[in-house]
């Protein structure tokens, strides 16, 4: 594990915001234009263009897959200058290329960066995922409760009815089930169709959002990202592995996952100081998206740092190209 001390955050976050930008600029043209690679790839170019800049001694350990399966920001990649700290990357250059194509909401750019060896390596694979927002003692929910017995042991944390809960869920028919036990107990349902990075941010606002709890099963790499920005935003995240055949258990061996039964909470995905950016591509409750006008372009990112808890809402407004 590198030095945490010569990891300067302070000094990284601007950048990192930078790479941010830089990545929802370039999906902009594309939004609406129903063409989902396209977007993914111009964002992903434009963050490895700025990742490069970076004084950093990066290594992507969540991108965008294995490096036969995609020409950049794959996982293992070194990205930087090579001169400055040794960190870890995780990133999705582009989190909802369907809302992109679609024109839909919540689409954003995301990216996190930690001391090297502080960010799980997730395996492509599934992950059941489990998140409340900050000011609840340990334990008010965990994975061995059923998703009813969550619903009202945080309505009962939160002095409220189950009526007052509003989950957020990944709309699939693999939910179908899940769905129809939450709403038995009365509780709301927000679903979503892409993005559960967004939905589990969420949780941590609900005074704004309107969400208390995200449950679902979705990716394991967006799994570590969600916990990179909760760490920073405060709550509680718990997440563990589903595996569909032995290919994925490979899989998860490769990246040096051992216990396949193991529960991770959000420090055991980040288990150090983690900085995180995220850039609304598409107007959402979380971000503003890209405005143009004649002109010009405005975006809006939110920086969080974790060793200070400090979120910051930027907006650049930049001549357009």
């Amino acid at each position: 594990m590198a030095d945490a001390a010569q990891f300067q955050d302070r000094l990284l976050s601007l950048g990192l915001a930078r790479v941010s930008e830089a990545a929802a600029l370039a999906s902009a043209t594309l939004i609406g234009r129903g063409d989902e690679k396209a977007a993914d790839q111009a964002a992903v170019n434009a963050m490895r263009d700025q990742l490069n800049l970076l004084d950093i001694a990066g290594v992507v350990v969540i991108g965008e897959g294995e490096r036969d399966e995609a020409p950049m920001l794959f996982i293992g990649e070194e990205v930087g200058t090579g001169k400055g700290p040794a960190v870890d990357i995780a990133l999705d250059p582009l989190e909802g290329t369907t809302l992109t194509a679609k024109d839909m909401p919540n689409a954003l750019t995301v990216i996190a960066m930690a001391p090297r060896g502080t960010l799980l390596h997730a395996p492509d694979v599934y992950m059941e995922k489990l998140a409340i927002g900050p000011g609840y003692k340990p334990g008010t929910v965990t994975m061995t409760m059923s998703p009813s017995e969550r619903v009202s042991a945080l309505a009962a944390a939160k002095g409220v009815s189950t009526e007052n809960i509003t989950v957020c869920v990944l709309e699939r028919p693999r939910h179908e089930e899940l769905i129809a036990e939450l709403r038995s107990t009365g509780a709301s349902i927000r679903l979503i169709t892409d993005g559960d990075v967004a939905g589990v941010m969420h949780c941590a606002e609900p005074e704004v959002t309107g969400i208390d709890m995200y449950m679902g099963s979705g990716g394991a790499p967006e799994g570590v990202l969600a916990a990179a920005a909760l760490k920073c935003m405060g709550g509680q995240f718990f997440g563990k592995l589903l595996f569909r055949n032995d290919d994925e258990k490979a899989r998860a061996k490769k990246a040096g996952i051992q216990n396949f039964d193991r529960v991770y909470t959000r420090d055991d995905l980040v288990r150090g100081d983690v900085i995180f950016a995220a850039t609304g591509v598409t107007d959402g409750s979380l971000l503003a998206g890209i405005k143009r006008e004649p002109g010009w372009v405005t975006t809006e990112t939110l920086l969080m740092r974790s060793k200070t808890g400090s979120v910051r809402r930027m907006t650049y407004r930049s001549p357009m190209r």
